[in-house]
């Protein structure tokens, strides 16, 4: 699920200006859509826990770390140029939303996080005819 959510967003830099990379939009679009569920300091305490469990798996994440808003810094010095398919430092932006959509399984259940996951994408990234090419033009 992970992947598809950063395909999907990297399918965004192609129709547009540049943006922030595809993590930090999914990240955002998780923290906007969570804070309202579980507030802000819920929300802190996952994406740290996530950012905790990521850093084991990857040293590209040393530099980020969450604020006590919940966002995420010091990524983009990271991730300024992302592809997924192609760059391996995306593979940290992977492991990092991998593990806190994990975290969200596992505390909130599969159900609720799929619902969570549908309004903060309504529908078209999980609309497998959008998968290939990630966001419509």
């Amino acid at each position: 699920m992970a992947h598809r959510l950063l395909t999907y967003e990297a399918g965004a830099d192609k129709t547009s200006e540049p943006m922030e990379s595809p993590t930090v939009r999914v990240y955002e679009k998780l923290r906007q859509c969570l804070g309202e569920f579980v507030g802000t300091t819920g929300f802190h305490s996952l994406a740290s826990r996530a950012l905790t469990l990521s850093r084991t798996e990857t040293p590209t994440l040393c530099a980020a770390r969450i604020a006590a808003d919940g966002s995420l810094q010091g990524l983009g010095n990271i991730e300024t140029q992302f592809e997924i398919d192609n760059d391996p430092a995306g593979d940290g932006g992977i492991i990092l939303i991998a593990r806190l959509l994990g975290l969200l399984r596992l505390f909130l259940g599969e159900a609720l996080t799929q619902s969570l996951l549908r309004n903060a994408w309504p529908g078209e990234v999980f609309d497998d005819r959008n998968l290939e090419h990630g966001r419509r033009a």
